[in-house]
């Protein structure tokens, strides 16, 4: 049995999975929690669950239920309201350490009322501020505050912003340190806590959030606005409490699935997410029940920064995956899969992130292939692992500490951990043991991984003990082959690594190297592929091409005006690199009607990398895109665009 030091020495009944306590009504939640039973889920305190990126200290107070009441503002762009927080405290603990950045704090109060005193303390940029309470023995308090406007968490879209061009939008994305922003708590992913909300936002538009809704159609709040109520029974990480709001529709995929969207995305959005309720049949069949309840979607406006966001009950999807012929619905599989990798099971602190998204990773493929098969399901992986290879490149190489698993984090933004190593990489370890132990013993293993941690955070650490306990037990020679701390604590790919190899992407690898002046488009049967296919021959092309071939490949495929973008990111890139004047209005047109990471960053790097021709192209087209991107992207971008106008004025200065 695997040992775990998870018990608050304060209060170990609560340390227990699954113990349950009625919270006591409070002022801004009693009608909310009548007849609600909650979890309280444990803190790991050992070393290696400590959280650099939180003031919190957990071995003193730690946030078990959040009880939001809040206000949208569209015309201030703040939210304002009350937060209360539900306080475990040691015996003698004086006070509580939350994460704040930005926050306007009016009051700090006792459930009964009483002031009790506050600061806020010294911080930085990238974490914030602590915001110190005095509990003078109070279990509850009650934090009036505002939001700021630029808020980091928070997207406030014009109607202009949006597909339907009628009303105002917004919403949140909290991942990884975001969310103390707006909501005033202890924001690290090892102090998992239940919440509720009552939301109130002006009449024509609808509030969802990632939790139960209690009042779908909102309930009359006086002066032209209506309430929603929300409830999250179960402990999540701080950072997956999400808030979308905006004239949205709803439409039912299933007993149990469907999706949200603008009215005029609706349709399309449907019809491409057809197979979600397939999709939790399948990943319910490999690895145990849905604990969730629902799982619904919404398609936000093209400004989310990522191409999904887990948040529970209610995945926030990006359009980009709006293709038309459901050949990016892996999207979906991946986002699902983290109902059991990253929201079941979390991450204690963002230096294991790989925890999250490597076993997600995954999973993902294994749902692709219950449902599509194993030739769509390789493909993908074979993807994948070409994605792990640039990403140790672009790291610095296999000796590069930015390739392992686990990472050192100290003084860095969490977010820079959010690479392809920990998807990638993470994905090709768990192939690696299944191929090591057989498919049926690793599902086996993998499945009562969810149940034993269901709920509760884990550290690279916890997830190689239990893997030496569960499935290992002792084989020594089962050790030396699986590589386990090579695998997480080391930099590069471990020996044992097998790359996936997909036949059908290995032909489209072939003709890409065979294309020349004197081939024809036609004769590619280019149309006749499958988005991976498309993907992986222009990836494959060599990016010294000549401006006729470019042409020839553009005018026959219609690369610039196609619809899917996992196509138009791979042939931008490829016409970037070759400098191609006629794909400049395309490479502004998506720059600037999207803002999902994944294409915009690598977009603008490529522009900046094209020194004199790219560089004024990437000024322009940011200036105009910037005001339209998620405070993720913008960071991003700002990043990439900085040192090269220090470089420019260099350049300038010596010249």
């Amino acid at each position: 049995m695997i040992r775990f030091a998870l018990a608050l020495p304060f209060a170990a009944a609560l340390a227990l999975a699954g113990c349950k306590e009625k919270p006591a009504e409070t002022p801004t939640d009693a009608p909310m929690q009548a007849g609600a039973q909650r979890m309280v889920a444990p803190v790991l305190l050992t070393p290696d669950a400590k959280d650099i990126h939180s003031y919190a200290v957990p071995a003193e107070a730690r946030v078990t239920h959040v009880a939001l009441n809040l206000t949208a503002d569209f015309q201030q762009k703040i939210l304002y309201g009350t937060a209360t927080l539900h306080v475990a405290a040691a015996k003698g603990a004086k006070r509580i350490i939350l994460d704040d950045k930005g926050l306007e704090i009016v009051s700090v109060r006792s459930r009964s009322g009483e002031p009790l005193r506050w600061q806020v303390g010294e911080g930085d940029d990238m974490l914030g501020r602590p915001l110190e309470v005095e509990l003078a023995g109070a279990d509850r308090i009650v934090i009036e505050y505002r939001s700021a406007p630029d808020a980091a968490a928070l997207q406030w879209l014009t109607p202009e912003q949006t597909a339907g061009k009628r009303h105002p939008f917004l919403f949140s994305q909290g991942q990884s340190i975001l969310n103390r922003t707006w909501i005033p708590t202890q924001d690290s992913p090892g102090i998992r806590q239940t919440w509720e909300a009552r939301i109130v936002v002006p009449a024509p538009l609808k509030a969802v959030m990632s939790g139960e809704a209690l009042t779908p159609e909102g309930e009359p709040a006086g002066e032209g606005k209506r309430a929603f109520r929300f409830r999250m029974d179960k402990p999540v990480a701080p950072y997956l409490i999400a808030l979308a709001a905006g004239d949205i529709a709803f439409q039912s995929l299933g007993p149990r699935t469907g999706v949200w969207a603008e009215p005029v995305t609706l349709k399309a959005a449907a019809n491409e997410l057809h197979d979600t309720e397939k999709m939790v049949d399948a990943a319910e069949r490999l690895y145990g029940p849905y604990r969730w309840g629902r799982y619904d979607m919404i398609v936000l406006p093209p400004s989310f920064p990522f191409g999904g966001m887990e948040n529970p009950m209610l995945t926030f999807l990006t359009p980009t995956m709006l293709a038309g012929d459901r050949s990016l619905t892996s999207l979906i599989a991946h986002e699902l899969a983290h109902s059991w990798s990253g929201n079941l099971v979390t991450n204690a602190t963002w230096a294991d992130f790989w925890l999250n998204e490597g076993i997600t990773t995954y999973i993902e493929s294994r749902i692709m292939e219950a449902l599509y098969g194993p030739e769509r399901a390789q493909m993908l992986k074979s993807l994948g692992w070409e994605d792990l290879q640039n990403a140790v490149r672009d790291a610095g190489g296999a000796a590069a500490p930015a390739t392992q698993l686990h990472l050192d984090l100290k003084g860095q933004d969490p977010d820079e951990g959010m690479a392809d190593i920990a998807y990638e990489k993470g994905a090709a370890f768990l192939r690696t043991i299944e191929a090591a132990v057989g498919r049926e013993r690793f599902d086996a293993w993998l499945r009562s991984y969810f149940d034993r941690h269901a709920f509760q955070p884990i550290t690279t650490r916890l997830f190689l003990e239990d893997l030496r306990a569960n499935l290992i037990k002792g084989d020594t020679a089962l050790e030396k082959k699986l590589q386990l701390d090579a695998w997480a604590y080391r930099p590069g790919i471990p020996s044992n690594a097998a790359a996936p190899v997909s036949p059908e992407l290995e032909k489209m690898a072939a003709a890409a190297k065979a294309y020349g002046p004197e081939t024809s488009p036609d004769a590619l049967g280019f149309n006749n592929w499958g988005t991976q296919e498309r993907v992986r021959f222009l990836n494959a092309l060599p990016r010294d091409l000549g401006t006729e071939q470019l042409q020839r490949l553009d005018g026959t495929f219609k690369l610039s005006q196609t619809r899917n973008s996992e196509v138009l990111f791979a042939w931008l890139r490829l016409a970037i690199a070759n400098r191609y004047d006629p794909a400049v209005p395309a490479i502004e047109r998506f720059l600037t009607s999207m803002g999902r990471r994944k294409f915009v960053e690598p977009l603008f790097r490529d522009l900046l990398a094209q020194a004199d021709w790219g560089r004024p192209i990437a000024e322009r087209v940011y200036a105009k895109a910037r005001p339209g991107y998620h405070a993720v992207t913008a960071g991003s971008v700002d990043a990439l665009l900085k040192p090269a106008e220090e470089e420019a004025a260099k350049a300038e200065k010596a010249g």
